[in-house]
């Protein structure tokens, strides 16, 4: 049976919707409820968080890069000894991109409405009061297939301040469960791509217990709970999505390399594929038994030294190389540059398989949702295929001598060019690959 769910949303982002979606997670995994969290659209680091304070995978749900199959399939699966959904929004509620993709356009509203899942909207009320009831009250109405069930006010900073907020929302006619003070401290570390990775905070398990102790100090619970609605999803769902790349596919898999969408190990899994992680930053190499080796994205800018230096693991890919297909993403892809400068514009030396050189010393943003087709056969399937996928960094490529691997447009149609790169069995790309078209 699927279990009930629930959204929680936000008019846009840093209003408060991860410290509840955190605190509630851990508050509920304490009570012995089997919470199975979620993540509507593109994001590595939440999922992560997700996974920890409610001990199970936490997946993405993407309504431009998905499949309306695949995505049924992802709920289907995800709700496996569930007893109830959490989903977190992406920025805010309602925001999503021009153009339909192959779901919907990418909205968090989007999911809600297809899945029949409630919103808790969570406001942040600094620098007004009454005024937090307009805006609750027009987001009640802004979409009639995504309905409001409640609202957490947040930053708050007086008794008086609540009131008169409370008063506001209440004369929008929709139930308070819960108000949170402004709490400094509560706040997890960032850098540049949001917060640091969960693996990566110190005393995690702590900040997550504070979390759950605030939420449960200023938060019904039960009230929460009682919001959520019954899931609509086809019983029968088993889509496996993107192909395995290979039987036995080589994942780098640390600090560094962490940013690979858990539907796509899992489906890669589910299709009979076997998983072989290993760890560049240990200064290890895939496995000889592997067919494959994948490097996702992740944070390698900030270990360029260590994995310059590293030597068995740029050896061991080179010779890997020479006889089975690398594929790298975003921070892979960087890693089998030649060279890759960080921020500080201290150039380091990485595997060479590609005729790439790219530098965080000029940062600039390059964010959004990818329809890629392939120039060139490789992992990702065969030429003049089409994939779906996102790209989010702020590295520049200073050179790319290689055969491009993609011709590539964004969630408007406009065409972005040719992307990635290709050198014998060795490939990759800004690219983060969601799922087929």
């Amino acid at each position: 049976m699927i279990p009930p769910g629930l959204i929680i949303a936000a008019p846009r982002s840093g209003s408060g919707k991860t410290t509840l979606v955190l605190g509630l997670l851990r508050a509920l995994a304490r009570r012995d409820i089997a919470v199975q969290p979620m993540k509507c659209g593109p994001d590595y680091i939440d999922p992560g968080f997700h996974a920890a304070a409610a001990g199970r995978i936490s997946y993405n749900l993407d309504s431009w890069a998905m499949r309306p199959a695949l995505l049924d399939t992802l709920v289907a699966q995800a709700s496996h000894g569930a007893d109830l959904f959490i989903g977190e929004a992406l920025m805010g509620l309602f925001d999503g991109v021009a153009s339909p993709g192959a779901s919907g356009d990418g909205s968090s509203s989007g999911i809600a409405a297809r899945q029949n899942w409630p919103v808790l909207l969570v406001l942040d009320i600094s620098g007004q009061s009454q005024s937090a009831g307009a805006v609750a009250r027009g987001f009640a109405g802004f979409r009639p297939d995504v309905r409001i069930a409640g609202v957490v006010l947040n930053k708050v900073a007086s008794p008086r301040h609540e009131a008169l907020a409370r008063k506001g929302i209440e004369e929008a006619g929709l139930p308070i469960v819960g108000a949170l003070p402004r709490q400094a401290d509560l706040a997890l570390p960032e850098r540049h791509l949001g917060l640091v990775q969960a693996e990566e905070t110190a005393e995690l398990d702590k900040r997550l217990d504070a979390l759950a102790d605030f939420v449960e100090s200023h938060c019904d619970i039960g009230a929460i709970l009682s919001l959520a609605n019954a899931t609509a999803v086809p019983a029968e769902a088993d889509d496996t999505g993107l192909k395995p790349p290979g039987q036995r596919i080589a994942l780098a898999r640390d600090a560094a390399f962490s940013f690979i969408y858990p539907h796509l190990v899992a489906g890669w899994r589910r299709q009979g594929a076997e998983i072989l992680p290993f760890s560049p930053l240990a200064d290890e190499g895939p496995s000889e038994d592997a067919d494959v080796a994948w490097l996702p994205g992740g944070y390698p800018e900030l270990h360029g030294a260590r994995l310059a230096t590293n030597t068995k693991f740029q050896r061991s890919l080179r010779l890997f190389a020479e006889t089975r297909p690398v594929h790298g993403e975003c921070g892979g892809y960087m890693v089998l540059g030649n060279v890759l400068t960080d921020a500080e514009g201290t150039a380091h030396r990485m595997t060479g398989l590609l005729d790439l050189e790219t530098s965080f010393a000029k940062r600039k943003m390059n964010l959004g949702y990818r329809l890629a087709e392939l120039k060139e056969d490789c992992v990702l399937g065969p030429r003049g295929g089409s994939v779906r996928g996102h790209e989010f960094h702020y590295s520049t490529t200073v050179r790319n001598g290689d055969v491009p691997l993609f011709e590539v447009s964004d969630a408007n149609g406009s065409s972005l060019g040719s992307l990635g790169g290709r050198r014998g069995r060795v490939t990759g790309s800004f690219f983060h690959v969601i799922d087929r078209v």
